[in-house]
C-alpha cells in the first residue's frame, strides 16, 4: 500500500506575510511584534524599521486604537470598530475598519493582540486613480491635436513676418515684425515643450536615489536659503528599467513647484518606499516603487487641485502650468501615475512606478 505523500504546513510567518489583509501583531505593551507586507503598504511604513515601537510612536492619532487593544487584552474578547481614521508617522492618512483579536503565543505564553485593518479609501484611490488617467488621455490627445494646428499656422505667420521686413525701409519699423518673429518662436518653443515628453523613453538601469540626488544638487543652487530638504530614502529598493533622464526631469518639475511653493523658507522632504500587490491604472504590481515628494507649505487651493495636471494650470501668475502635465505624461510612460493630497502645512505628490515591467513605447 503506497504511503500517501506528506505535505509541509505553511508556517504562520509564511501565512501572514501572503495575506493581502493588513496585519498588525501587537504585545501586551502595544508595542509592534510583526506587520505584514500588505500592512507595510497600506501605512506606507516599514516593519523592520518600527519593530518594537510603541503603537502611538509611528501611528500618532491611534490613541483610541490603543484602548481598544487593552480593553482586548483585559477582557479577552475581540473586538471590531468601523471607520477609524488613522496617521501614519509619515503623514499619510488612511481610514480603516479594525477588528482586534486576542491569542496566547504557544512557545512564550504571553498574549498577543492581532489587529485586521481593511482600508475603505482602497476602493476609492482606484476609483480616482481611473479617473485621473482617462482625464489625463483625453488631455493628450487634445494636446497633440492643437500642436498640430498651431504649429502650422505659427510657421506661415513667422516666413510672412521675415519677407515684411526685408521690404521695410526703416529699422524702426523692423521692429515690429521682430516682435511678430519673436513671439511666433515663443509660442514654437511652448508647443514643443508641450509634446517633448511624448518622445519614447530611452530604457536603462536605475538607481531611483540617484535620480533623487541629482534632483536635490539642483534644486539646492535654485532655491532660496531657507529651504530644506530632507531624504527619507528605503535602501533597499532596487534598480528599475526607465529612463534616467526622463525620471530626472519628472521629478525636478514637482520638487521646483514645492520649492516655489515654500516663499524662501520651509522644508522639502523626498521619500521613497516599496509597495507590494499594489493596483496602477487597473493593473496589480507585485512591487511598486513610491516616490514622494512634500512640502510644508501653504497648500494647493481646493478649486486648483483637480486640475494641476492639465497643461495651462497654473498657482503662479508667472508659470506656464506645464511642469507637472510634463511629469504625469513621463509617469505615465513607464507605466506609472503621480497622485497629489494637499491640506495646508502638508502637500504630497506621490509618483509610482511598477517594477519589472514592460514600458510604453509612446
Amino acid at each position: 500500500m503506497n504511503a500517501k505523500p506528506t505535505i509541509d504546513a505553511p508556517q504562520p510567518q509564511q501565512i501572514l506575510e501572503n495575506l493581502s489583509t493588513a496585519v498588525l501583531l501587537l504585545n501586551q505593551s502595544c508595542k509592534l511584534v510583526c506587520m505584514n507586507p500588505a500592512c507595510e503598504e497600506l501605512l506606507a511604513l516599514s516593519a523592520n524599521r518600527h519593530r518594537g515601537e510603541s503603537l502611538d510612536h509611528f501611528l500618532p492619532n491611534a490613541h483610541h486604537l490603543i484602548e481598544l487593544a487593552q480593553n482586548t487584552l483585559l477582557s479577552g474578547r475581540s473586538c471590531t470598530e468601523r471607520e477609524m481614521p488613522l496617521t501614519s508617522a509619515n503623514l499619510n492618512n488612511v481610514t480603516v475598519n479594525c477588528t482586534l483579536t486576542l491569542f496566547h503565543d504557544l512557545d512564550s505564553k504571553s498574549p498577543t493582540i492581532m489587529i485586521e485593518m481593511s482600508p475603505m479609501d482602497r476602493h476609492l484611490r482606484i476609483a480616482r486613480d481611473e479617473q485621473l488617467n482617462t482625464q489625463f488621455q483625453a488631455t493628450k490627445e487634445l494636446l497633440r491635436g492643437l500642436a498640430h494646428e498651431i504649429k502650422n499656422p505659427l510657421g506661415g505667420l513667422r516666413g510672412a513676418a521675415q519677407l515684411l521686413e526685408r521690404e521695410l525701409p526703416s529699422d524702426e519699423l523692423k521692429e515690429y515684425t521682430q516682435v511678430i518673429i519673436d513671439e511666433a518662436d515663443r509660442l514654437r518653443n511652448l508647443v514643443d515643450r508641450m509634446l517633448a515628453s511624448n518622445n519614447p523613453p530611452q530604457l536603462g538601469r536605475v538607481n531611483i536615489h540617484q535620480v533623487l540626488e541629482r534632483v536635490c544638487s539642483l534644486v539646492s543652487i535654485e532655491a532660496a536659503e531657507g529651504i530644506n530638504i530632507i531624504r527619507d530614502y528605503d535602501p533597499s529598493l532596487p534598480e528599475l528599467l526607465a529612463d534616467g533622464d526622463q525620471l530626472i526631469q519628472a521629478v525636478l518639475n514637482i520638487t521646483r513647484n514645492a520649492a516655489q511653493a515654500l516663499n524662501g523658507k520651509g522644508n522639502i522632504t523626498l521619500r521613497t518606499r516599496p509597495l507590494r500587490q499594489f493596483t496602477i491604472n487597473q493593473q496589480r504590481h507585485k512591487l511598486v516603487i513610491s516616490l514622494q515628494i512634500m512640502d510644508d507649505g501653504p497648500g494647493i487651493p481646493p478649486d486648483m487641485q483637480e486640475a494641476i495636471f492639465y497643461p495651462m494650470v497654473s498657482g503662479r501668475p508667472e508659470g506656464t502650468g506645464l511642469g507637472l502635465t510634463i511629469a504625469q505624461t513621463m509617469a505615465n510612460q513607464h507605466n506609472g501615475l503621480i497622485e497629489c493630497s494637499s491640506t495646508p502645512g502638508n502637500t504630497t505628490f506621490t509618483l509610482l512606478l511598477p517594477l519589472k515591467e514592460a514600458l510604453k513605447s509612446g
